[in-house]
């Protein structure tokens, strides 16, 4: 006899309404999933709850889902959930009492999502009516007349929940105090603790295998795609996860390149073409970028001068005021030193890394930064990326690497070599 799921109604799994309830049963049950630790857990709804209680707010529901911008965003960070079914899902953070993820599907989807995470009460959204469940689960807690919190699913672009999902929860507690708590997560992420200091040194591998895959596929023939493809599939047979690939080509003798292209091409790759690329890889919601020119042949002789005395120097020189005792706005004074050399650049010369991209956003004229935060930071994630641009216009060097910042200075946690690359 095959062994039968422990539910009601292991007889009825063709009955939609039913599948969509399924729950208990031993599907996945020998599946493996890396997970926090529960001091790592706690810790984090620990800072989630002392925030709430500083706001005033006695739940926080907090939305998430596959954008490139948040890449689950604190709905990942609390459940270890990633979303890729729908633009966001959500957890339900009280105050007091147990957490609710609110899932997009139902059926053996949400039983395999039941195993992954790391909180015990995942519920389906019963066809995107997520709010409506929501709704039900602070009735139950008794929070239905309280102030309760929302996130942003992407404080990049300050993006909140659907307006159909808000209009659910306001019809469905009249009582209740909505209210916009705006970017709640970067005060929480900024100081990475052990453990998620481990993520990102995974995820600075992850970024050393794409490259190094993406440079192995680089030949004349290969369309920028495969190279993309090359890159995942090296990335994910790690056991990585890929946030973007940015990949471009043109030919170094008439360049028209100044950065990657964020939708790599069919152009096939020919002999004398530069490669620019910015590469961001993830391990267990944690992301790294990289980026380094690649040149298939010789390097034309502005290629070579251009990175040897402007892109290489310039970078080192940046390299080494990450460190605390250097001031957000002191880097980027003396990241006007490309502009000092006769060329231009990109306006993007550092960001923070939360998951993903995050403050402070360092550009070649302003710097935009958390509240309070003026100087570099123990324990947070930088992306060091000056991308330095001939006066024309026609051509640009990307050359970026992520760090952790240290009492001391810096860890490079992307060891790819900064040299320029040359496939023969």
């Amino acid at each position: 006899m095959p062994n039968t799921p422990r539910t009601p109604i292991a007889a009825r799994l063709d009955n939609k309404s039913e599948f969509g309830k399924l729950q208990g049963t031993r599907y996945y049950e020998d599946a493996v999933y890396e997970k926090f630790s529960d001091h790592e857990m706690n810790r984090r709804y620990t800072a989630v709850r002392k925030k709430m209680t500083r706001l005033g707010v006695e739940a926080l529901i907090v939305g998430g889902g596959p954008s490139h911008w948040s890449f689950g965003g604190g709905m990942r960070w609390l459940t270890n959930h990633w979303e890729w079914h729908a633009m966001a899902v959500y957890v339900l953070a009280p105050l007091e009492g147990e957490p609710t993820l609110v899932y997009s599907m139902g059926g053996s989807h949400i039983e395999a999502v039941r195993r992954a995470v790391t909180i015990k009460d995942v519920r389906p959204s019963r066809g995107g009516r997520f709010a409506e469940v929501l709704v039900e689960r602070i009735k139950e807690l008794g929070l239905e007349k309280s102030s309760i919190g929302l996130t942003m699913c992407d404080p990049r672009f300050k993006d909140n929940l659907p307006i159909n999902q808000y209009q659910a929860l306001r019809e469905g507690l009249p009582e209740a105090d909505l209210q916009f708590v705006g970017d709640f997560f970067h005060e929480l992420w900024l100081h990475k603790s052990p453990e998620e200091l481990e993520c990102v040194r995974k995820a600075g591998e992850m970024a050393d295998i794409a490259m190094q895959a993406l440079v192995d596929r680089a030949a004349p023939g290969v369309t920028e795609y495969q190279l993309a493809a090359a890159a995942t599939g090296a990335v994910m047979d790690a056991g990585g996860q890929v946030n973007f690939l940015i990949i471009g080509s043109s030919p170094m003798s008439n360049p028209a390149l100044i950065f990657g292209n964020p939708a790599p091409s069919s152009r096939k790759l020919q002999p004398g073409d530069l490669i620019n690329n910015e590469l961001a890889l993830g391990y267990r919601g944690y992301t790294t970028q990289i980026g380094t020119p690649i040149c298939i042949g010789e390097p034309t002789a502005e290629v070579r001068n251009m990175y040897n005395e402007i892109a290489l120097p310039g970078y080192r020189r940046l390299e080494t005021l990450l460190r605390p005792d250097v001031s957000f706005e002191e880097f980027r004074q003396a990241a006007q030193w490309f502009g000092e050399q006769g060329f231009q650049g990109r306006p993007t010369v550092l960001h923070g890394i939360d998951i993903v991209t995050g403050p402070p956003h360092i550009w070649v004229e302003e710097v935009a930064a958390g509240p309070n935060e003026t100087h570099f930071e123990p324990n947070s994630i930088i992306m060091l990326e000056p991308n330095p641009i001939t006066p024309d216009g026609n051509l640009g060097l990307f050359l970026g690497r992520t760090y952790i910042i240290t009492e001391a200075g810096a860890e490079q946690v992307t060891k790819y070599p900064l040299e320029l690359v040359v496939k023969q």
